[in-house]
């Protein structure tokens, strides 16, 4: 995204909610790994899954829930959390929320 290089940036502003939609952009995408930004609307998610990065996710508004290995994490405005690679993970939307997440291969 050639475009927000070198530029001071809010990142809640970069991306919009949609009605019963998940919404993601992607800012840096390389083989070391990735940072996306993604709107969920109230209830939606993402299944159960996995995969090869370790990933930090920092909550930029709303809150969440983030099941990592089974245990549930409640997470809100300004907190995040850090994924190791390869543990299963799922979150739900408990309201509009928007997150960062940024993925670096394992």
């Amino acid at each position: 995204m050639e475009e927000l290089k070198r530029k001071v940036l809010n990142l809640k502003e970069l991306i919009n909610y949609q009605k019963g939609a998940i919404v993601s952009k992607t800012l840096i995408n390389k083989a070391t790994g990735t940072v996306t930004l993604f709107s969920f609307d109230k209830d939606q998610g993402l299944s159960e899954h996995t995969a090869p990065f370790d990933a930090l996710i920092l909550v930029l508004e709303g809150e969440v829930e983030i099941t990592l290995s089974g245990e549930p994490f409640k997470l809100k405005t300004g907190e995040m959390l850090i994924m190791p690679a390869h543990e299963p993970h799922k979150l739900k939307a408990l309201t509009e929320f928007k997150m960062l997440l940024v993925m670096i291969k394992a």
